[in-house]
């Protein structure tokens, strides 16, 4: 499949390093990304993303106003752009706190340019293109070549992660989907220690998909094993 268009795609960057916002803008750019946004703060970032409406976001975890997990939540407000963090902290905790507030990526520093460009590669594709079909739920369509879902008439985005999950249990449609196979599709071979995030992707899937999300009847979990996705014909 042919995603030149992704070079399109709008990228906002907020790191208090010039040096590191400079490098990743060059690595970018010369992959042939056209249009980068930088920031190098939370309050920078925050007016950034509401005025540019960028793509993606990769945000640095440190930042001299706070941080950007703080970031990402107030961006979650007006906005459901993927984001991938970027921090110089290779611990579990923060990027697991990062997955968990619904991140779809996470990279440590330092990191080879390879790397940040298969990831942003990666969570662009899953985000904005794909083959799947339009896919008829109890309440709603997804439509995955938008990447959104369509619910009484309202259209309700997806992030990179949600989009993900739903095209695997929908390839699986009225089958299990087991924990750790969802797990090892978002964060790989070592899915160990995910499943508190993948929990909480499926919760704000549900306030998306179902009338009541406390009482799913398309995206239901079997206990002990995993989920399952009913579609409608």
């Amino acid at each position: 499949m042919d995603h030149s268009f992704l070079f399109t795609k709008k990228i906002l960057l907020v790191d208090d390093e010039p040096e590191l916002l400079e490098l990743v803008s060059v690595i970018l750019k010369e992959e042939g990304f056209e249009n980068i946004i930088t920031a190098s703060s939370v309050s920078e970032g925050i007016d950034a993303a509401k005025t540019e409406k960028p793509d993606l976001a990769v945000l640095d975890v440190m930042l001299p106003d706070g941080d950007g997990f703080f970031l990402m939540q107030q961006i979650r407000d007006f906005s459901d752009m993927p984001v991938i963090f970027l921090t110089a902290k290779d611990e579990a905790a923060d990027k697991l706190a990062g997955l968990g507030l619904g991140a779809d990526d996470y990279i440590a520093k330092p990191f080879l340019p390879e790397e940040l460009l298969l990831r942003v590669h990666a969570v662009l594709r899953r985000c904005y293109k794909t083959d799947a079909p339009v896919v008829k739920l109890a309440c709603c369509l997804i439509d995955f070549e938008r990447a959104e879902v369509n619910r009484g008439g309202e259209t309700i985005p997806l992030t990179a992660m949600e989009y993900t999950l739903l095209e695997t249990l929908a390839k699986s449609a009225g089958k299990i989907v087991t924990l750790d196979t969802l797990c090892e599709v978002l964060w790989g071979d070592n899915p160990f220690g995910y499943e508190n995030s993948l929990n909480a992707h499926i919760r704000r899937i549900r306030e998306k998909i179902e009338s009541d999300p406390s009482k799913p009847v398309s995206l239901v979990t079997i206990k002990g094993l995993g989920y399952k996705l009913n579609t409608r014909k």
